[in-house]
């Protein structure tokens, strides 16, 4: 059923197909090249989930060399499209560069899009002294709406 709707270039299809030869499978050996290729394809016909899988793979050289440039690229375009862990993970690559105001507001938007993890952070920036208490209470009452 998978292949089928694969053939038929459904997005969602590709995406999934693309996770199985990442994990791999009974069926499916693992392979990393393959799923990149899956995602690739995917992420051209719009499927969000992908394009965060494609920087995921960039930022960690799986089935793909290393690129953070390019891991930053695919995050930005997942983000733009409302993904709040691609979100997250720009706030991530800004705090290894030293943008921590930007870093902040990449957490703060994606708190506010629904990210436990978002919260998380900024409730240790929160507890440390970085984040203010309005800042912690914005990013609660955002993810409390979602």
């Amino acid at each position: 059923m998978v292949r089928a709707r694969v053939e038929k270039k459904d997005p969602d299809a590709l995406h999934f197909l693309g996770f199985k030869y990442y994990n791999g499978q009974p069926e499916l050996r693992k392979d990393m090249g393959r799923a990149v290729k899956l995602w690739e394809e995917a992420a051209e016909l719009g499927s969000i989930a992908a394009l965060f899988k494609l920087g995921v793979s960039y930022e960690y050289g799986e089935g793909v060399q290393e690129d953070h440039a390019k891991a930053i690229h695919f995050y930005k375009m997942a983000a733009m499209q409302g993904h709040a862990e691609s979100r997250y993970n720009l706030a991530c690559c800004e705090g290894k560069k030293g943008n921590y105001d930007r870093a902040f507001r990449h957490l703060l938007i994606s708190a506010k899009m629904g990210c436990s993890m978002s919260v998380g952070q900024i409730k240790v920036r929160f507890m440390g002294g970085i984040a203010t208490k309005k800042q912690h209470a914005q990013a609660l009452s955002g993810y409390q709406r979602k």
